[in-house]
């Protein structure tokens, strides 16, 4: 196995551009510290003045003295980690819900706790041994996110479907002693983790605030594809409303207790249970926007201020797709900006037939399932598709589809957006009548 990282690209004009460093080099070292991967990097490589090992694509080993200001980068980039695989069977676990015929990354299960510092992915720390512990502490790995789902070690033992594993309260006790600060989220299977389950997990997570920040809970997703996988049952409109009443005045009390917004539920919760959403600061800073928490209220806010500043423009009819989790919050929006600026939408919400009509989220909808829906509709001046629906800086749907071919099927300018009020905003702008 090569030492050190590979340098995937150098920063033109930077300070390892002016060093001769080049692409296909490899960093070997750090002031005399090998380094196993980029995590490594940022510990190692934070100082004024360094010293480099360079080993360079012909096999020349250099030695590179560097000085430069405190915030003065480099100039080298590297690929991320190959992640360590996850080993667990979750009963919920979403990967093993797909249907076959997708890209093979989306089957790839991570479970690393290198990627949760670099990119705030959840992790179970299932895998996780005494190194990697004294590695976190020791490098200050801080925030990490942290799928708990719940705290008693035999019930989580059956969530995750892994025997042997530490006790997840063992290990977050000793994080929080190394003053590590957590984010945490529970995956809700209703009759599995919830009741009594529930109550114990929240209390053993607040117990270690403020190192455990935020705590999520989230509605477990499933698909039609669960052939052979444990019996779960969805949270219900009923179930939902039930969960708001019992859970939002304790989010409440523990956020009065401790100053800050701690305890969070998924807008999932509010959608399925048509009940209002708690007020913006509700959300703090919103530490567990990206587990769908707060994402609807932040919506809604920006399109109070989109409206304030919409004035009248040429008439053109825009069709914009959603899922259905958010459509009415959309289609709500639409209709008014619609009255200020004379623009006609046509919100459509996207079945989907990918994973199941159950799957309502709007990241998890597939190209061909707009093909599908669209076709033969009277479409307007163009299509409008949020940019959450695509694989970042690809252009791809989760089947595979391009923007391209989608906009050759459709027949019309297809625009890809950012997922806000603002993001609508931009689009329409872009599609001229």
């Amino acid at each position: 196995m090569s030492r050190g990282l590979l340098i995937q690209s150098v920063v033109p004009g930077s300070i390892a551009s002016e060093l001769e460093i080049e692409p296909g080099d490899r960093l070997a070292a750090v002031n005399g510290h090998p380094l196993r991967d980029v995590v490594d990097y940022n510990f190692h490589a934070d100082g004024e003045e360094l010293l480099l090992e360079i080993i360079k694509s012909s096999g020349e080993v250099w030695d590179v003295e560097v000085e430069r200001d405190d915030d003065e980068p480099l100039g080298l980039v590297f690929a991320a980690p190959a992640p360590a695989r996850c080993g667990n069977r979750c009963v919920f676990c979403f990967v093993h819900q797909l249907p076959k015929g997708l890209r093979r990354p989306l089957y790839v299960k991570d479970e690393d706790y290198r990627l949760s510092f670099l990119y705030g992915n959840y992790v179970t720390l299932s895998n996780i041994g005494e190194e990697d512990l004294q590695r976190i502490i020791e490098q200050r790995l801080s925030p990490l996110y942290i799928s708990v789902h719940a705290t008693d070690p035999a019930l989580r033992v059956r969530l995750l479907g892994r025997k042997g594993i530490i006790p997840i309260l063992d290990i977050m006790t000793r994080l929080a002693e190394a003053r590590i600060t957590m984010h945490a989220q529970v995956v809700l299977c209703p009759g599995w983790n919830d009741g009594d389950a529930l109550q114990r997990t929240v209390a053993d997570l607040a117990a270690l605030y403020p190192q455990v920040a935020s705590l999520a809970i989230v509605p477990v997703g499933l698909t039609r594809h669960r052939d052979r996988l444990p019996l779960l049952e969805p949270v219900s409109a009923d179930y939902a409303r039930d969960f708001i009443d019992e859970w939002l005045p304790e989010a409440r009390r523990l956020a009065d207790a401790f100053g800050e917004p701690f305890l969070f539920l998924a807008d999932e919760f509010f959608i399925k249970a048509d009940a209002p959403f708690p007020p913006l600061d509700f959300y703090g800073d919103f530490p567990q926007i990206e587990n769908g928490v707060g994402m609807i209220p932040l919506f809604m806010d920006e399109a109070d201020r989109v409206l304030r500043r919409a004035r009248r423009m040429k008439p053109r009819t825009l069709t914009v797709v959603t899922g259905h989790s958010p459509y009415r919050y959309l289609a709500d929006f639409l209709a008014r900006l619609s009255a200020r600026t004379g623009v006609t939408f046509q919100p459509v919400a996207i079945p989907n037939r990918l994973f199941g009509e159950s799957v309502t989220v709007t990241g998890l909808v597939a190209g061909r399932d707009i093909l599908a829906e669209l076709a033969g509709r009277n479409l307007g001046d163009g299509v409008l598709i949020p940019d959450v629906m695509l694989k970042e800086g690809e252009g791809v749907f989760l089947d595979d589809l391009t923007i391209g071919e989608l906009k050759q099927g459709l027949g019309v300018a297809v625009v890809v957006v950012p997922s806000s009020p603002e993001g609508i905003m931009e689009g329409v702008r872009m599609i001229r009548p």
